[in-house]
Formats: C-alpha cells, structure tokens, sequence
C-alpha cells in the first residue's frame, strides 16, 4: 500500500551557486521526481537588469523548482517574486544565509540575519505580488548575533509578516575572517537549537539544512523537522537520490539504475547540444554519478578531458559509459525497510 503523500518540502536539494543551474536540475530529475529542487540563488539586479533567459528559463520536467532570490529591496524583490510566477516557478525564497563577500558588499545574504525587520518588509512585499509560496533561508546566527533569542525574534518577526517556511542551516556564519566555503564547515552544526526552534514555533514549517549527508540520516532527522535540504552530498553523490521518492515520499516505485537515468538524460543533452550547448556543461553535473563504484575514475576522466573539445558530442558521453562494469550500471538500489511515519 502506498504512503500518505509528503509535502514537497520533506526533502529538498539546496540551492548552490555554479552547481544547481538548470541542466543540473534536469539531471537530478532523472533520479527523483519528488524531491523539491532549487535555482542557483539569482540577485533581483541580475533578473531586472539581465538575461532573464539565461537566469530563469527552466524546463517542464523540473517541477517542482523553486528560485532563490538574493536582494534586501522589498520592491526589487516584490517585483522579481512577481516574475517567477510569470515564469511558473513553484516557490520563491530569499536568501538570508549567504555570507560570501559580493552578498555582503550588496547588503543581502546572511548579513541580512542582523535586520529582520527589513527581511519582514521584503517578505511582506514579496506575498503581496505573487500567489506564491514565499519562504527563507538562513543561518542560526552571524557574528555575535548568535543567541538564541536573536534566533527567535528573526524567525518571529519574519513570520507576522507572513513566511510559514523557514529552511534553517544549523550553523552559524561569521561575516569577516572565514571564506564562503569555511562557513559550511568550521561553525559547529547545532541541530539542537533547530529542533527547539520547531517546538516553540509549531504552527511553522521548518526544515533542516547543513551536514545531511545521506537519506537514512535524513529520515532521523524527519521524526521531528518538517522537511530535510541536502546540500553538497546530492551533488557530489547525486546517486543518493535515487531512492528518494520511495524511502522519503513513500512512494510505490521503483528507483532507476544509473544507466537508466543516463539514458533518460540522453534526449536533454542532446536538445541542448543542438542549441549550442557544450557537452561539458551539462555533464559536469553527473561526474560524481559513481561515486565509490569501479568505472568511476574512467567515468570523470573521460568527461573531464574530452567534454570541453568544440563538438564534443554523445559519443564522448558513450566513451565514458564504456569504462563502467555492466554490474555497476544497471545495480538497481536497495531502499529502506523503515519510512518516517
């Protein structure tokens, strides 16, 4: 018997920049059709002043997608929530947990953590122009705003003004002396302080972000947070998603072997090679697809030297495939015997 159908939010692959681009999505969507996927975060300059396309344009098959926007202007913002809905995005979220220098230089990201009264009038901007789901990102703390009374009066403020989703990174980020990729690492995780953050705000959808390396830890994490955001682990190990619709959504299926999903990205590669895509764009997104198994090195080597060459085309992709046992591509997984009620 199928179980009860999950909300998208049960499990989500967090949005990373120069990673989750749209062919990534694409990618991933041959693995997991359930879980909730996210755009690169997009500043509201890039959308209003640029490429709308190129920052934007998404496929069908992506669904659900949501985009992540960076910016601190409540009308900037209002007016980019606005045309993510024209463009048929699923949900907007903003960005409050980014602590790279260019987000603080702009005055958004994580530095917006120190001001949630001004994240409460973008949100409250952002629900009035879209019918959209608004939600936020952010840290447990920058800096010496790390209390958990500070922490409680972010998430407070920002839900009167109308966000119900909070995806939380149990970490906190200092602003000055670590690099972007220091502050996923050095910041001890807290996963407690983002459990007590869902007792004393029930009513709130809270999800957890930072440190989920694996679905079984994700189905732990779910006996008491409402959804789980995978980060790092999905894109180095996308293979982890493969069981994501059955051992997270509960779903009756069966989940695809690597050479299926290879083969069910084949007609997208090709689409975008017709475009004028190069071959390595998108596959740079599937080099971690063996990940532990023989083949894996061929795999990534054969991607990584030839993909770039002008007219690098599918038979590089087949070259590549052709290094990997028969046993390791069509392994099907196993999936776990216990769901999250």
């Amino acid at each position: 018997m199928t179980a009860p159908a999950r909300p998208p939010h049960t499990l989500s692959v967090a949005p990373m920049m120069d990673w989750t681009d749209r062919h990534c999505r694409a990618f991933h969507r041959t693995l997991t059709r359930r879980t909730l996927l996210y755009t690169e975060m997009v500043t509201t300059g890039a959308i209003l002043h640029g490429d709308r396309e190129r920052h934007l344009g998404f496929g069908k098959a992506e669904h659900p997608v949501a985009l992540q926007l960076g910016g601190s202007d409540p009308a900037a913002l209002a007016e980019c929530a606005r045309i993510a809905q024209d463009w048929g995005y699923d949900e907007v979220n903003l960005n409050c947990g980014c602590p790279s220098d260019r987000v603080q230089s702009g005055s958004f990201g994580a530095c917006l953590m120190g001001t949630p009264d001004v994240v409460a009038r973008a949100v409250e901007a952002m629900r009035g122009a879209t019918t959209l789901p608004v939600t936020v990102k952010h840290r447990i703390g920058i800096d010496d705003l790390d209390s958990y009374e500070h922490l409680t009066r972010f998430v407070g403020t920002v839900a009167q003004a109308g966000c119900e989703t909070f995806i939380v990174h149990g970490r906190k980020a200092w602003l000055s002396g670590l690099s972007p990729k220091e502050n996923r690492e050095i910041p001890p995780l807290r996963y407690e302080v983002v459990r007590q953050l869902k007792a004393d705000f029930p009513h709130l959808t809270v999800v957890l972000n930072g440190g989920v390396l694996t679905l079984e830890a994700a189905r732990e994490h779910l006996r008491w947070a409402d959804g789980v955001m995978i980060g790092r682990a999905a894109y180095q190990d996308p293979y982890i998603l493969a069981t994501a619709d059955w051992d997270v959504f509960g779903e009756d299926v069966t989940p695809p072997t690597r050479r299926e999903a290879i083969e069910a990205f084949l007609p997208y590669v090709a689409g975008q090679l017709e475009q004028g895509q190069p071959l390595n764009r998108m596959m740079k997104h599937t080099l971690g697809l063996f990940a532990g198994q023989p083949g894996a090195r061929h795999w990534k080597r054969t991607l990584s030297e030839q993909g770039h060459r002008p007219g690098a085309g599918l038979d590089v992709l087949r070259e590549a495939l052709a290094g990997v046992p028969e046993s390791v591509l069509d392994a099907r997984p196993g999936v776990g015997e216990a769901q999250p009620a």
